[in-house]
């Protein structure tokens, strides 16, 4: 499906997606975001990373806005630099269906988002950071990572691709969180039924906004929900293969500066409008709603 003429809202993924590998922003996506906003259309940044992570990108963009954060269990208002919602991984729970994935695979090194707009991420030995420039903690022992409310709990396993880990995580856990896959050495898992579009739809209908006008970017499978919700979804070169099967295009990779190639065509020249409401169309093998 082409993305809609009238396109109110841009969500974009960060990491693999707008940032590039040493997650910095380039000028030329930095400019393209700039013929958005010129434009009169909204961006939302739709990650994974909770809302202290994000914080300093915001800044960087010298957004006020909101962000949909920590796979959608959080929306974080730049402008007052707080929480408009969020939701927690019951901790119990989160303890349990450790648990039964360790009883399938093996040892596991695990860390954890704490909630809340200054919460930390814990690590426990063993535990590499996916992305070395965030900050994290490290605990002493796993009851450590307990001590506080969390949004979702990160996973490694010192043999199994990513991949393999998800799909055993899903089997063992079953409806006690949800299991995502969000970048390379990075399973997680989060509240049951939370998701990047549930979040997204809660900012959406927060600014008045909805899935017909939206294109929304990423590069792995905890984008699916995302690109099901909105009405056009594109995937980067570097796309993780799931992601790619359900997109509507495909651009290069972030390396490549991939949202502002697909931005620059949209927007390029843009003047500030307000555009009409359509429907989107249904389309083979995704989501209705």
């Amino acid at each position: 499906m082409a993305a809609p003429t009238d396109c109110s809202l841009i969500a974009t993924d960060l990491d693999g997606t707008l940032l590039r590998g040493d997650d910095t922003l380039s000028d030329r996506s930095l400019a393209a975001l700039a013929l958005v906003a010129r434009a009169g259309v909204r961006h939302l940044v739709v990650t994974g990373r909770p809302a202290p992570r994000v914080r300093p990108l915001l800044d960087d963009l010298g957004s006020t806005g909101l962000a949909v954060c920590a796979q959608g269990a959080q929306v974080y208002d730049a402008g007052t630099d707080r929480l408009l919602w969020s939701v927690t991984l019951d901790r119990e729970l989160a303890e349990t269906a450790l648990g039964k994935i360790e009883a399938e695979v093996g040892e596991l090194y695990a860390a954890v988002d704490q909630n809340g707009a200054d919460g930390l991420t814990l690590i426990e030995s063993g535990y590499l950071m996916p992305h070395p420039t965030l900050p994290a903690v490290r605990v002493e022992r796993r009851d450590d990572l307990w001590a506080r409310p969390i949004s979702k709990v990160l996973l490694r396993h010192p043999e199994l691709t990513d991949d393999a880990l998800a799909a055993a995580a899903r089997a063992a856990v079953g409806s006690l969180a949800t299991v995502t896959m969000s970048g390379p050495g990075t399973v997680e898992l989060q509240p049951c039924g939370v998701t990047k579009a549930t979040g997204l739809a809660l900012a959406a209908e927060h600014l008045g906004l909805d899935p017909g006008r939206t294109v929304a970017f990423g590069d792995m499978p905890n984008d699916i929900p995302m690109f099901d919700w909105a009405a056009h979804g594109v995937a980067m070169a570097n796309a993780h293969p799931e992601l790619k099967a359900v997109a509507d295009e495909v651009t290069t990779s972030n390396e490549d500066d991939g949202v502002a190639v697909v931005l620059e065509r949209l927007f390029g020249g843009a003047e500030p409008r307000v555009p009409p409401h359509v429907l989107p169309r249904p389309r083979s093998g995704r989501v209705s709603r």
